[in-house]
C-alpha cells in the first residue's frame, strides 16, 4: 500500500484509509463481529489510516477499533477521531475549552490511549473556524498531552480556507469525489503549500459512484441515504454529496461507462477511487465498507494504473453537465 506524509504530521497515511462511520451507526445494522471482520480485512489489505468520530453510534465506532487493536501492539495504525457534533444543541457556544477536554477524555476512554494520535473538529458551526481562541485551546490540548495533532473537518471550502490560515491545523477532512470537484482548485493547492494533509471523505458519494444504484433502489430506513436527502438530520452535502438523487443515479451510470472504456478490470468505485488518489494534494482517502469484501477492493484500487487523460476528460465533462449546478455554489 503506498503511503504518503505532510509536512505538519510525524506520521504517513496509507493512501486508502478506512471510514469507519458504517461500524458505528446511520448506514443500517452492522453487529460487532461484522465490523471487527471489516477492520481485519483492511487492515491485511494494507490500509493503516482508521478515521471515526465520538458521535459514531455514540462512541460505539471508537470502541469497536480499540478492541480491533487490542493486542496489536505494534499494529502501526495512526486512528483519527472527531469531536464536537454530540453537543445538544450543536452551536457555537458549546466549542469551549473545558467541553474539548471532555468530550476528548471520553475518546480516549473509547479508543483506550493515553493520547489521540489526532483529533478534527467535527463539522462545527461556522463562526467557530474564526475564533483564535478555538485553535487557543486545541493547541492547550496538545500541551496537555491529551491529543498529539489536530485538524477540522469541514462541509465548505470557505472554512476550510479558514482553517488553513492557522499554522496548528495539520489536516483538512473535506468532502471531494468524482460528483465534488470543487476542492480540487480551491483547497488542495492551499493546503500542499501549507504542508497540510487532506483526507478525502465521502470518496464514492454515498456509494453513487458505485454505479450499483437505480432510481428505485431502496435504502434502510436508519441508513442516512433514506432520512437525510433533505438535510433534516445534519449537512445535506454528507448525502450522496448533496447531489439529487434521481440526477446522480444518471450520471452515475455515464461515469460507469466513462471509467469501463479504458479496460481495466476494476469496478467504478475502485475507478473513482484511482481517480480520487492521482489529486495532486490529497493525502489519503477514506470510504467505508459494510463487508469484508468492499474493504479489500477499497484498498486494491490503490493498487490500480491512473486514469488516462481522455477518461479524466470525461469525468469533468459530467460533471460539468450534470453535477456541477447542483453542489458547485453550495459548498
Amino acid at each position: 500500500m503506498e503511503t504518503r506524509t505532510a509536512q505538519r504530521l510525524p506520521f504517513s497515511f496509507s493512501v486508502i484509509g478506512q471510514g469507519c462511520w458504517q461500524l458505528g451507526a446511520d448506514w443500517g445494522d452492522v453487529t460487532q463481529d461484522a465490523a471487527l471482520t471489516i477492520l481485519d480485512a483492511a487492515y491485511e489489505s494494507g490500509i493503516r489510516f482508521f478515521d471515526t468520530a465520538d458521535v459514531y453510534g455514540d462512541g460505539r465506532s471508537e470502541q469497536l477499533i480499540r478492541t480491533y487493536l487490542q493486542g496489536r501492539s505494534h499494529h502501526g495504525v495512526t486512528v483519527a477521531t472527531k469531536m464536537g457534533r454530540r453537543a445538544n444543541p450543536h452551536t457555537g457556544d458549546q466549542y469551549t475549552l473545558d467541553n474539548f477536554r471532555a468530550w476528548t477524555d471520553r475518546s480516549r476512554e473509547n479508543l483506550g490511549v493515553d493520547t489521540l494520535d489526532l483529533v478534527q473538529l467535527h463539522c462545527p458551526p461556522t463562526e467557530v473556524y474564526h475564533r483564535a481562541s478555538t485553535y487557543e485551546w486545541l493547541d492547550t490540548l496538545v500541551s496537555e498531552g491529551r491529543i498529539a495533532h489536530y485538524g477540522v473537518s469541514v462541509e465548505t471550502c470557505a472554512e476550510a480556507l479558514e482553517a488553513l490560515s492557522h499554522p496548528g491545523v495539520a489536516s483538512i477532512q473535506i468532502i471531494v469525489n468524482a460528483f465534488r470537484q470543487k476542492p480540487l482548485s480551491q483547497v488542495l493547492p492551499v493546503a500542499a503549500d501549507a504542508g497540510v494533509a487532506v483526507i478525502a471523505r465521502v470518496p464514492l458519494a454515498s456509494g453513487l459512484l458505485s454505479g450499483k444504484y437505480t432510481t428505485t433502489t431502496t435504502f434502510a430506513d436508519n441508513d442516512h441515504r433514506s432520512f437525510n436527502r433533505d438535510g433534516g438530520a445534519f449537512d445535506v452535502g454528507e448525502t450522496f454529496s448533496g447531489v439529487p438523487y434521481e440526477v446522480g443515479v444518471l450520471a452515475a451510470a455515464e461515469f460507469s461507462v466513462a471509467v469501463n472504456a479504458q479496460g481495466i478490470e476494476a469496478s467504478p468505485a475502485q475507478r473513482a477511487l484511482r481517480w480520487l488518489i492521482d489529486q495532486p494534494g490529497i493525502t489519503t482517502v477514506i470510504p467505508g465498507a459494510r463487508t469484508p469484501d468492499q474493504a479489500r477492493a477499497n484498498a486494491a484500487a490503490a493498487g490500480q494504473p491512473a486514469l488516462d487523460d481522455a477518461t479524466a476528460q470525461r469525468i469533468t465533462e459530467i460533471y460539468s453537465q450534470h453535477i456541477s449546478e447542483h453542489v458547485h455554489d453550495r459548498w
